[in-house]
């Protein structure tokens, strides 16, 4: 038995029989409980999460084990020590052997007299330090002679402050058994200390916790596992999204021209500036479609959500407004089409959107919004947002319709249509004012390209946690 924390101070009695019962109870319904979720656990060795998840399982069921053992101890006496070396080897019974499914049932203990020179060690220590039964304790000098050479300082450490400062032991060291190799010890102990305050003797108590360590270190293991598997799979689901995104938004880059040929020409640009952070791909999006010799189409949009949902929603949005476009479909009626669209999908999603109509042979515009900040038009130098018609958001209030609004432009006239989050911190009515503020700077007949510079110079370098479109067309001629 370990000896007393000190000397004017008793160790504690166990607990009686009758709570022991019960907590043993209680132990050995949550252990069915466990095994039957774990039973249920799908061993499928190819599945990082699922390989994870049963470790744990694993591992909850051995401490589970040991805490019924150590439980079943409190109501028994302690294992008695070994017999004396003296007997012949037909004399010594064969101790039972401990159950191997334990992580700590393996339980030893020893007591070093300082004074006496006695030691005395428990039957388990035996068996936990790999000894034969028949041989004489160690001594604190001996016991290193049991432990791997690159652990033996660190139980020369514990063992020296134990007993020359008075501090407590804890720690771990390995040993080498000659049937099942290197066993893992945890060893805790503390000094006794004499009436003048001197120590005495010391004891410990030995746990083999080599299943322990085996068990974490396949917790460790499969959950860096999960973890290489889920950062590789959102990698590649990062890779997928902008690869989506690339191929389903427009590809040119610079100013284009709509009509190609005439005499009353469009000059787009365009650009989509990233968030400041590494981020996944968002549901931003931008167009600028020839129709016809006579008609172009202009519009900016977002769709919620992030990912390979988000790009793949803006691929079935991006396709079902080029097709309606090409087809005729006005920009109001387009957007009531995209917004029963929306409902209809498996994953129903909010978006909002602007569609502008531009005609070259009159220089109109006709246009339509679905909860999304509307064109804002620079003439001179000064700037303002177009009369908004009413829409609400696609997804959001199916059925209530989106109106439509028409503007006549004029030579030198730009539009600049952008998505939500364009300039950092800023929201709405401010947002907007600070893009109107810009009018001077796109003022003598600059290209579209050059204006989308000058957006992207001033916003760019701003703290941005979502992706941002701007798209600029200016009335060339």
């Amino acid at each position: 038995m370990p000896s007393p924390l000190s000397a004017d101070r008793p160790a504690a009695r166990p607990p009686g029989g009758a709570p022991v019962d019960a907590l043993i109870s209680q132990t050995r319904r949550l252990k069915g409980e466990v095994d039957a979720v774990r039973r249920d656990t799908p061993a499928d060795a190819g599945d990082p999460r699922e390989r994870w998840r049963r470790a744990l399982y694993d591992l909850a069921m051995h401490q589970l084990d040991d805490l019924d053992e150590h439980l079943a101890q409190l109501r028994e006496d302690p294992p008695p020590a070994p017999p004396s070396p003296t007997l012949s080897d037909e004399e010594l019974p064969a101790p039972p052997a401990p159950p191997r499914a334990s992580l700590l049932s393996r339980v030893g203990s020893a007591e070093w007299d300082l004074l006496t020179d006695e030691v005395s060690w428990s039957g388990e220590l035996y068996r936990i330090l790999g000894r034969d039964p028949a041989a004489p304790p160690l001594t604190l000098d001996e016991l290193p002679s049991l432990v791997l050479d690159e652990d033996r300082p660190r139980l020369t450490e514990m063992v020296t402050g134990c007993l020359v400062d008075g501090r407590p032991i804890d720690g771990e060291f390995r040993v080498v058994h000659a049937d099942d190799g290197t066993r893992t010890v945890h060893m805790m102990g503390e000094p006794v200390l004499g009436a003048d305050g001197s120590t005495v003797s010391m004891w410990a108590v030995l746990r083999d916790v080599s299943e322990l360590r085996r068990c974490r270190r396949a917790v460790s293991e499969t959950r860096d596992s999960l973890h290489r598997h889920r950062h590789a799979a959102a990698r590649s689901e990062h890779r997928l999204a902008v690869e989506l995104q690339e191929a389903v938004l427009p590809a040119w880059h610079g100013s284009l021209r709509f009509p190609r040929r005439g005499p009353r020409a469009l000059d787009v640009a365009a650009a989509q500036l990233p968030p400041t952070a590494q981020a996944s791909v968002g549901g931003d999006w931008y167009e600028a479609l020839e129709l016809s010799a006579d008609a172009t189409l202009l519009g900016v949009g977002e769709l919620t959500g992030h990912g390979v949902t988000a790009a793949s929603g803006v691929a079935m949005l991006l396709g079902a407004v080029r097709g309606m476009a090409l087809s005729g479909v006005a920009p109001g009626p387009l957007l009531d089409c995209l917004d029963r669209l929306l409902g209809a999908t498996a994953q129903p999603a909010l978006a909002g959107a602007v569609c502008l109509r531009y005609r070259h042979d009159t220089r109109t515009a006709v246009w339509a919004r679905a909860g999304h900040p509307a064109p804002l038009l620079y003439r001179g130098r000064t700037g303002r947002a177009l009369e908004a018609p009413q829409g609400a958001p696609l997804g959001a209030a199916p059925g209530s319709g989106h109106g439509q609004a028409e503007e006549t432009l004029e030579v030198g006239d730009l539009l600049l249509l952008h998505t939500d989050g364009l300039v950092p911190g800023h929201t709405g009515a401010a947002a907007v004012h600070r893009l109107l503020a810009l009018a001077p700077r796109f003022a003598g007949g600059r290209s579209a390209r050059t204006c989308v510079q000058e957006v992207v110079r001033e916003f760019g370098a701003g703290e941005r946690a979502e992706h941002a479109c701007v798209l600029v067309a200016r009335i060339a001629s």
